[in-house]
């Protein structure tokens, strides 16, 4: 029998893009990146562990935030080559700007719009770091 990761075409960084969407809406939170390790912690610890790029290190989504991301589900597409993480944001805030989706800007006639408010100011959210 096969490892279910060995199924997964990372890319040639070893990594695999991610999307966190809540598990009640459907709405996209984010987008981020999984390495093997990190999926597999994903599923072990059930809760969103990513890869960061721009740190090389694991990230577990909340870690400093409090605004943890529990796993309801694990999607792979039909190539192999992207995942959904099904999810429930805990504090309702996937963003590090302080709103619930990163997605909140809007297109509209040539210029992007904020659509999508400020629940809590990100200097509140991280203090101290």
């Amino acid at each position: 029998m096969s490892n279910w990761l060995d199924e997964i075409k990372w890319d040639s960084d070893g990594l695999i893009p991610a999307i966190a969407q809540d598990y009640k809406t459907n709405r996209v939170l984010m987008v981020a990146w999984l390495n093997r390790e990190s999926l597999e912690l994903t599923v072990k610890e059930q809760r969103a562990i990513y890869w960061s790029r721009s740190r090389q290190k694991l990230w577990r989504k909340g870690e400093e935030s409090g605004h943890i991301q529990q796993l309801h589900e694990v999607r792979l597409d039909c190539d192999a080559d992207v995942i959904i993480l099904r999810v429930e944001q805990i504090g309702d805030i996937a963003c590090h700007t302080g709103r619930h989706s990163c997605f909140y800007r809007v297109l509209n006639d040539g210029q992007w719009q904020v659509v999508e408010p400020v629940i809590k100011n990100p200097h509140d959210i991280y203090q101290g770091l």
